[in-house]
């Protein structure tokens, strides 16, 4: 497709790909009440998504008292990822999507995630699209900087060799939405009516382009791009 107005279209994972933010947060949830902290799976999801656990440990420590180490993030990383394998699903028309952008940019796609890489790479396996990615997985968690800086954005459109002002980012939160704008990309917002996505305003507060509630819609929304759409 000569005239698609976008070179490269990069993707978030967890709540843009696959319906994984209720999963990793109800292990989480149990986690910290293991530490004495009493929170409930919807006050874990108004904190947690859209970020690391690591970076919000001083949270937790002011919390619980209790530094989260090495040990701690290792027994959650496994339980989360238990979980997923169980659990996992994907967003509803994700797959196709995602077919269909690699088929009309020649493979320019990439998920950058802030995620560790090994939940990056099990989740996109368990729903069936880890083939349309290969090579180009990217986590926050690899580099200095995580969302909401665009350094992901930044390194995913670089291996891509596309500039960032050239790329499509699809984001479903506002942690992920702020990074994707200050890389330079055009950000689009999914925002589905349901827990643990980012609400239509919030998005576009922090410079979101274009919000859309159906994954479905996504391809069509791309193609027909042009700055002057509000």
């Amino acid at each position: 497709m000569t005239d698609f107005p976008f070179d490269a279209v990069l993707f978030d994972c967890d709540g843009v790909l696959v319906d994984s933010e209720p999963i990793t947060n109800r292990v989480l949830t149990q986690m910290l009440n293991e530490l004495s902290w009493p929170i409930t799976l919807e006050e874990c999801m108004r904190i947690f998504t859209g970020k690391a656990v690591r970076d919000e440990s001083s949270l937790i420590e002011a919390r619980t008292g209790f530094r989260i180490d090495d040990n701690w993030t290792k027994q959650f990383r496994q339980r989360r990822n238990e979980a997923l394998d169980r659990d996992l699903v994907e967003i509803p028309g994700a797959p196709e999507v995602v077919r269909a952008l690699h088929e009309i940019l020649d493979g320019r796609i990439a998920v950058a995630s802030g995620a560790d890489i090994k939940k990056v790479e099990l989740q996109l396996t368990k729903v069936g699209i880890a083939d349309c990615f290969t090579g180009r997985v990217f986590s926050g968690q690899d580099l200095p900087r995580s969302k909401p800086f665009p350094d992901v954005y930044l390194t995913a459109a670089q291996a891509l060799g596309v500039a960032p002002s050239r790329c499509a980012v699809v984001e479903d939160t506002v942690t992920g939405a702020t990074a994707g704008v200050a890389a330079g990309a055009t950000v689009f917002g999914y925002s589905p009516d349901a827990s643990g996505h980012s609400g239509a305003e919030a998005l576009r507060a922090v410079g979101v382009a274009q919000v859309f509630t159906n994954m479905a819609d996504l391809p069509k929304l791309l193609a027909e791009w042009s700055p002057a759409v509000v």
